[in-house]
């Protein structure tokens, strides 16, 4: 299972990405200089915002590059619908 998150990070804004674990993703661009994203580094910390499973890595990516395309507007709204589950720790 592949998912599409996105990380609200400390300055406020959105980063999107792709992951098999979103809670060890979420770790890594909070504690990792080698495995974060270099966009999230210097804005740290960064918490799950939305998520997303998709059944491969392919509809992942897709969906990640729809999500990127979107206005800080319209991912603000995707993030204030999104309801946490188990399955993505908040």
């Amino acid at each position: 299972m592949w998912y599409v998150y996105i990380l609200r990070c400390a300055d406020n804004s959105l980063y999107t990405g792709i992951t098999t674990s979103v809670s060890r993703r979420l770790i890594e661009h909070n504690t990792c200089n080698n495995k974060g994203a270099k966009y999230t580094r210097v804005r740290r910390p960064v918490s799950l915002a939305y998520a997303e499973s998709q059944i491969n890595r392919q509809e992942a990516s897709r969906r990640e590059y729809q999500l990127k395309k979107f206005t800080k507007a319209k991912k603000e709204q995707l993030v204030s619908a999104f309801t946490f589950t188990s399955e993505f720790e908040k």
